[in-house]
């Protein structure tokens, strides 16, 4: 039997041997460890804090390009170490593997966008209203940035953090999900191994509560100047809360319920085929995750029955194969999804088959649709981190779109149909930062916006530049070189016009 990997915090690039135990499993073999944790506490997260404090300065000082050198060496050590990385992401949260593969590929691509930003770090020159002065602006770093992440994405959504911060001259401190620690220390020695200056970036492993109540200290102490923080939306909230007390404004990207809108003339072949990836690819753990299917009346029967004969269709198990999904990430999700089967009620139908627990000893579900979910219903409103998706009709588009947003999620949505007509006035009607057409509500691209609205997020973005939003400060600066003050809006020339002039 292979000995499990020992893991363990990296401060400062010293790592810290103790700590209390936890023990991250392979939840398609529950009975074998994957790795041996220890856990920090919240003192422990305060002297990360602080180290990288004392780290982003000298890494500030790094010319922007050489930062970006730096993120073009992690892009090809992760490339160099894809199929490494991507059987570690299997073997630890049951991901498929071909799934992993894709989610590593994820982290090279926004490697490959970033190392470029590290000469488009631009500012602006300005006219001034007076002569002889000239107006600037920069970005410059925030300083250090708290990162905490999930599980379900280890390596892929940490990189959406981690790649921007560096490359702007952040120092970082990242808290991992504990049941995906080895993946995450992987990726850490990924980016270690790029020369990055000890104190940089660090990596510390804590449980929710301890890492709470370090995040709160180091706010206090100002040793953090942004908190990046990928979740439920009610821990969201708490920490939303925790920043505000110190007029900080964090970056949340948080759970969805996310619709997808089937008209009556839409490709009802390629939409069940975009429920079937949206809904139970990852084992329906995705916050980009289909929720509710809000189909037209018209086409309900002939949507559902091509739906539930896909998902009767669908191969689940060991995720090594050629699957549509493995086993739920861990006990906790496992234990959470039942008490969401626990919301089916009497108006509701199932399909297409068994409901729970897969016999055997990895944690394997049953796919669930659950057909006629009303508005009210828990199942409509709530976000279900699992394989279980609702379907509802609907008669007119604006119906569908009042269905869309009535959760109050705002994530993902995608739209089925053939006309343009429906699919702008979808996107100007649906409170969804990201918008799919004739696509599924998962997939996103390195380089496009990122996040939510409502309970999915604080209206921060990730990917693309418009991420560099989230890690640098825009800095105004004014150079009077005239030799005398100047005072703005006051010593102004002005050109006095005729204004009551005709022809």
């Amino acid at each position: 039997m292979a000995v499990a990997r020992q893991i363990v915090s990296v401060v400062g690039g010293d790592e810290l041997t103790s700590g209390t135990p936890y023990a991250s499993v392979n939840p398609a073999r529950p009975s074998h460890t994957v790795a041996d944790v220890s856990l920090t506490d919240a003192a422990g997260f305060v002297d990360a804090c602080r180290a990288a404090s004392a780290a982003q300065r000298e890494w500030a000082r790094v010319p922007a390009p050489v930062r970006g050198r730096v993120i073009a060496s992690i892009g090809r050590l992760v490339e160099a170490n894809t199929e490494a990385l991507a059987r570690l992401v299997t073997e630890e949260i049951g991901k498929p593997y071909a799934e992993a593969l894709g989610e590593v590929r994820e982290i090279v691509d926004t490697c490959d966008f970033f190392l470029g930003e590290g000469r488009r770090l631009y500012g602006q020159t300005i006219p001034s209203e007076m002569p002889d002065k000239s107006l600037f602006t920069f970005r410059v770093p925030v300083g250090v940035a708290a990162v905490v992440t999930a599980g379900n994405f280890p390596v892929a959504v940490p990189s959406w953090y981690l790649v921007p911060a560096l490359l702007c001259g952040n120092a970082v401190v990242w808290k991992p999900a504990e049941y995906a620690a080895a993946s995450a220390h992987a990726l850490y020695r990924l980016f270690a191994a790029a020369g990055l200056p000890g104190g940089v970036l660090n990596i510390v492993f804590a449980d929710g509560e301890q890492t709470y109540a370090g995040l709160d200290r180091a706010l206090g102490e100002g040793t953090v100047q942004k908190v990046g923080f990928t979740g439920s939306s009610a821990v969201g909230r708490l920490v939303g809360e925790l920043c505000g007390r110190h007029l900080q404004s964090p970056c949340l990207e948080l759970g969805g319920k996310n619709p997808m809108v089937v008209l009556p003339d839409a490709d009802l072949d390629l939409a069940a085929e975009g429920a079937l990836f949206s809904g139970f690819g990852t084992a329906g753990q995705r916050c980009t995750s289909l929720g509710t299917v809000i189909v037209h009346e018209e086409v309900h029967d002939a949507f559902l029955r091509r739906f539930a004969d896909a998902v009767r269709s669908a191969k689940i198990g060991d995720p090594n194969g050629d699957v549509l999904y493995g086993p739920l990430l861990d006990q906790r999700f496992a234990e959470r999804y039942e008490e969401y089967l626990g919301w089916v009620r009497p108006h509701h139908t199932v399909l297409p088959g068994p409901v729970g627990r897969i016999d055997g000893e990895g944690l394997y579900y049953h796919p669930v649709i659950v057909d006629g979910v009303r508005p009210d219903d828990r199942l409509f409103l709530e976000e279900t981190f699992g394989p279980i998706v609702g379907v509802t009709t609907f008669s007119t588009l604006d119906e569908a779109i009042d269905l869309a947003n009535r959760p109050g999620y705002g994530l993902s949505s995608s739209v089925y149909t053939s006309d343009p007509k429906a699919v702008f006035r979808f996107r100007e009607g649906v409170s969804a930062g990201m918008v799919s057409v004739n696509n599924s509500t998962s997939g996103a691209e390195a380089h496009l916006p990122f996040g939510g609205n409502g309970k999915s997020g604080n209206g921060s973005r990730q990917s693309g530049m418009w991420v560099l939003d989230q890690f640098t400060r825009w800095q105004a600066m004014n150079w009077d070189y005239s030799g005398r003050l100047q005072k703005a809006q006051m010593d102004v020339a002005e050109i006095i016009p005729d204004l009551g002039f005709r022809l």
